[in-house]
């Protein structure tokens, strides 16, 4: 068995443990998952942030047309007056094609060998962000080519989240689940900044270096993954068994034992039965609207406030796409506070419904006040951040987490083969709205940006509206629970 354990650890974890003459404990391991998934994640939304900031360079100053390539003229086929509508088709085909692959990827990654699975989807990912890039200097103005490249960028991304959830969940209990994995979900936002910065830093080099970097970075970060990620306990249970027995903790070794009882058990679960688990649909089409408003912010943020007037002054394509990093800076405080307060209540569709329903207003303030000044922009971007992004993080995480291990679902009984499928199921769900959302975006902009914005509001509010079956359900288990310790609590009355 200590043979077999050996072979399915990851390269990197056998050498350090022949290297220091001793097994890695399972905190450390499980450190290392943390550590290498975030790192993976950003990379991925790094790359994915990437088209946002270029945008602003691909687009023309005016929406007459001039010649490509020049100062403000943009980049043929882009430089059209329906340049716009172009590149919110080919984010709608990268995000088709991500939302389609996640259904697949969820299918496979509870089959496969998920530290392979996720390396492989890396370092595509890393390949075609750079083909993307590959456009600048080869001087390429095909819409179809940018269009392919990217989609082929979708399908290698989708890989990302279903398998970095269901590596976590399976190294995580649910303890504070909701706080653990808010801090650890500001790997999206933190991907983000990375990618806005990275990008604006390099448009003045020339927009191709813009996608290479990231490309670069994703794919470095893959063969990291590949060498050192381990993906379930069960190495762990392995590896102690040559461990004294007084430094074993009689939790963890109960945990683990009862995890090697039921390996044998647990089987991949179909899609048909995952969707079944209660909560999971309306997890899903909540998840749908949240995310359509928060990647319409995602992909045409630092274009809005490029093209917007800010106290009298409009931005510059490098001022923008840094400004708007503050929109993810509000998602890291909202995924944290969203996971820690539906740790406190227990009650996730509470918070993330609560959260929905404050996006309205802080979407409304921002596109009214936004223009006053540039502190007040910032502020209002923050706010909107923490209240759109919050409920999203919280969904994808821990609630995908609690239902893909459970969930109210007797027939799972914590299978740890399920993650990945509800994983996909609810992330790929809100991934057709992510596509939709950024698509609309680029037609109704070109109408009035306040009707944008009143789309958006009005999925916000849907959003909620879904949860709302879940919400009356945990009101009133609150309210029984009250009830059962009011009647604990009760003095009984005096024998006569």
């Amino acid at each position: 068995m200590g043979s077999h354990g050996d072979a399915s650890k990851a390269p990197g974890i056998r050498f350090l443990e022949r290297a220091s003459g001793s097994v890695l404990s399972f905190r450390t391991q499980q450190a290392i998952v943390l550590f290498l998934t975030f790192l993976s994640y950003a990379c991925y939304h790094a790359a994915r942030k990437t088209t946002s900031i270029v945008k602003t360079v691909l687009l023309p100053d005016s929406p007459e047309p001039c010649s490509a390539g020049g100062g403000g003229c943009g980049w043929a086929p882009f430089d059209l007056p329906e340049g716009t509508a172009m590149l919110g088709e080919i984010d709608v085909a990268f995000l088709s094609v991500y939302s389609l692959g996640i259904f697949l990827a969820g299918h496979l990654g509870d089959r496969l060998d998920l530290r392979k699975f996720l390396a492989v989807g890396m370092a595509g990912t890393g390949l075609f962000t750079f083909f993307s890039g590959a456009g600048y200097w080869l001087n390429i103005h095909s819409f179809s080519y940018y269009l392919v490249v990217q989609m082929l960028a979708g399908v290698f991304q989708s890989t990302g989240w279903p398998t970095v959830v269901a590596v976590v969940g399976r190294w995580c209990g649910k303890s504070k689940r909701g706080l653990i994995m808010g801090i650890w979900n500001a790997h999206t936002s933190v991907g983000n900044i990375m990618g806005s910065l990275i990008a604006a830093a390099l448009l003045k080099y020339g927009w191709g270096w813009s996608f290479a970097v990231p490309g670069f970075l994703i794919a470095a970060a893959a063969a990291v993954v590949f060498l050192f990620l381990p993906v379930s306990p069960e190495a762990a249970r392995t590896s102690r068994e040559g461990e004294d027995e007084g430094m074993k903790s009689p939790g963890k070794e109960a945990l683990l034992g009862e995890r090697e009882e039921e390996k044998e058990e647990e089987r991949a679960v179909g899609f048909m039965e995952a969707l079944k688990i209660p909560g999971v649909a309306q997890f899903a089409l909540c998840l749908f609207f949240s995310k359509l408003v928060a990647y319409t912010f995602l992909y045409w943020l630092p274009f809005y406030l490029n093209q917007t007037e800010i106290d009298g002054e409009y931005l510059s394509d490098s001022v923008a796409a840094n400004l708007s990093t503050l929109f993810d800076v509000g998602g890291v405080a909202g995924g944290i506070l969203a996971g820690h307060i539906s740790d406190r209540l227990e009650a996730r569709a509470i918070t993330a419904a609560g959260f929905t329903y404050c996006a309205i207003p802080a979407l409304f303030l921002y596109r009214i006040y936004g223009g006053v000044s540039l502190l007040c922009n910032a502020a209002l971007m923050l706010a909107a951040g923490v209240f759109v992004i919050g409920p999203y993080a919280l969904i994808t995480t821990a609630v995908s987490a609690d239902l893909g291990t459970g969930g109210g679902a007797a027939t799972l009984k914590g299978n740890s083969r399920a993650l990945a499928t509800v994983t996909a199921i609810i992330d790929g769900t809100g991934s057709v709205g992510a596509a939709l959302g950024p698509l609309m975006a680029g037609y109704v902009s070109r109408r009035s940006w306040s009707d944008v914005f009143e789309m958006l509001m009005a999925a916000a509010f849907v959003a909620g509206l879904l949860l709302t079956r879940l919400v009356v359900a945990e009101v009133n288990a609150k309210i029984d629970a009250s009830r059962s310790r009011a009647a604990r609590d009760w003095p009984a009355p005096p024998e006569v």
